[in-house]
């Protein structure tokens, strides 16, 4: 496991993301020092792929950890191809609630924001 959290950043939590997900680790009572935040891509979506989000405490050696705001961010290798240099923030808005992805490698996304291609 390569643990990166004292180099920049290539998956980048704002606080009021990493806020929400302490709610959420409070709210589904998960032990917050285990637990983790996986960011990652799938293949579908309208776009051609979609992101993912998930609170796990279980991590590859082959994972990237970033420590950002007290949440430790694990990505895999061939999802940081796609990921690198994007920003996952929270939006708590009228139109909707959810967390949002600003990513520089995408050439274009869907108009929910949940999927992307390259």
């Amino acid at each position: 496991m390569t643990d990166t959290t004292t180099e920049q950043h290539a998956v980048i939590l704002t606080e009021t993301a990493a806020r929400e997900v302490k709610n959420i680790i409070e709210q589904q009572e998960l032990d917050a020092e285990k637990v983790c935040l996986r960011v990652g891509v799938k293949g579908g979506g309208c776009s051609g792929f979609s992101y993912v989000l998930d609170l796990t405490e279980k991590r590859k050696d082959s994972d990237e950890v970033f420590e950002q705001h007290g949440i430790r961010v694990i990505c895999d290798p061939k999802s940081l191809l796609y990921l690198n240099g994007t920003t996952v923030d929270f939006k708590d808005e009228i139109m909707g609630r959810g967390f949002v992805f600003n990513n520089p490698n995408a050439t274009t996304s869907c108009g929910c924001g949940s999927s992307f291609s390259v």
